[in-house]
């Protein structure tokens, strides 16, 4: 009880309308998907006003859009996309003029080269968390219950002991090296703990160990959520081995907030009262609904996304939409030898093969060079399967790509999250 005190404490202090908004989220989790699009469209003619009367940036760029012409959802797509560019050359001009009792200093982790910092007001903030907290109701998880943490590695001295102190206080623990006296020590924690989150690839990676250790599992897990990096269908049956569940996926962004979170039936839910999604060309637009500080609208977030299709039911019942797939980011071309493709084709390959085969693979592409690719395959296959691989490979590229196939291979990680796509090639 002592944990829940400490965390309702902190919330009163630092979000003082998270508990509101949770009780909200509580209540239209159960609406209908008409109820949900109601007030998706409601929020969004607030959101498009708010920006057009309060920041310099939207006022120019949607001068020459009638906004009286938006009567629907699907109208929306009157108002020019938003690129990253685009946020991050007019930061200044992008945040309103409106002032807020409470904000909150942004920053994202600039994985694709390009880092953004801006102020998040306290409200949407508190709802992006209550957004969170509700994902865990779906699990039977209270977010000040016993949690293992994978986030983030190399910290200094000072930091170490800065995190040590917050974890303490927020009945967390972590880990922060797989050494085998540190990952022991993380194992014997988790048997107290009821849920453990953070980068997909550092819960893969723990679980690999734990089962090639032969080490104790935990029992009384009820969450492993994965967040931050596509979650491969390679990981389940590691992680399912080692801790007895499978990975659940939040998906989010820092300046898009929580976009999605998957219920314990094995949907992503869209968490359509924070935000509304388009899918363009495979890639996700985001809106977000509750952010007035800093207006995020029709924003090309980077990522591949595949929309289920309106009429497909959850069978938890709840009507919000769901995300299919979410296939990874969006990296740049893949430049052939004489041509350029789209990094999604990497991703078609390795679904063909699972399709195929019934294998699912841990894969890595790099170019250094135009018209070579060097595919890095974590696990250890058989010379038939990389022959398949290789002509799926030639399928998709023909003769204008050379490549070369090396398994068994350790992943290369970018900030400390794992792309499906590096490239070191500058126009």
């Amino acid at each position: 009880m002592i944990h829940k005190f400490i965390y309702l404490l902190g919330q009163t202090f630092r979000n003082p309308s998270l508990r509101k908004n949770y009780q909200f989220l509580k209540t239209t989790e159960n609406w209908s998907l008409e109820q949900l699009e109601e007030y998706q469209f409601k929020k969004i003619r607030e959101i498009i006003k708010l920006a057009i009367e309060n920041s310099t940036f939207y006022r120019d760029k949607f001068a020459k859009v009638n906004t009286q012409k938006i009567k629907s959802l699907d109208d929306l797509k009157l108002i020019p996309v938003l690129t990253k560019e685009e946020l991050i050359e007019n930061v200044n001009e992008i945040h309103t003029n409106l002032k807020f009792r409470k904000q909150f200093l942004a920053t994202t982790s600039g994985t694709s080269g390009q880092s953004l910092k801006f102020y998040r007001n306290e409200e949407a903030d508190s709802f992006n968390r209550a957004a969170i907290q509700r994902g865990y109701s779906w699990h039977n998880v209270n977010p000040w219950d016993r949690n293992g943490y994978f986030w983030g590695f190399n910290f200094s001295f000072i930091s170490k002991i800065k995190n040590k102190l917050l974890d303490k206080l927020q009945n967390r623990f972590r880990i922060f090296s797989f050494e085998d006296k540190s990952l022991k020590s993380f194992i014997k924690k988790t048997k107290n703990a009821t849920y453990i989150q953070g980068y997909s690839s550092m819960i893969y990676q723990t679980a690999v160990l734990i089962n090639k250790l032969n080490l104790e599992k935990p029992k009384n897990l009820k969450l492993v959520k994965g967040t931050s990096e596509k979650i491969f269908d390679s990981y389940q049956e590691e992680i399912k081995k080692a801790f007895g569940l499978k990975m659940v996926s939040e998906y989010g962004a820092t300046e898009a907030g929580i976009i999605g979170f998957e219920c314990d039936r094995g949907s992503i839910h869209i968490n359509m009262e924070g935000v509304y999604v388009e899918e363009v060309n495979n890639e996700i637009l985001i809106t977000n609904l509750q952010l007035k500080s800093f207006p995020i609208i029709r924003y090309k977030l980077g990522d591949y996304i595949s929309l289920a299709p309106r009429n497909e039911n959850c069978t938890c019942g709840k009507k919000h939409l769901i995300i299919k797939e979410i296939t990874g980011r969006v990296g740049e071309n893949i430049y052939g030898i004489e041509n350029m493709y789209p990094s999604l084709y990497l991703y078609y390959i390795f679904k063909n093969i699972s399709k195929k085969e019934n294998i699912n693979l841990n894969y890595q592409v790099l170019q250094e060079e135009k018209g070579k690719l060097v595919f890095l395959i974590q696990n250890q296959i058989e010379a038939e399967l990389q022959q398949k691989l290789c002509k799926e490979i030639k399928q998709h590229f023909k003769d204008d790509i050379n490549f070369e196939i090396n398994t068994d291979t350790e992943l290369k990680k970018s900030n400390g999250k794992l792309k499906n796509f590096i490239s070191t090639i500058n126009e």
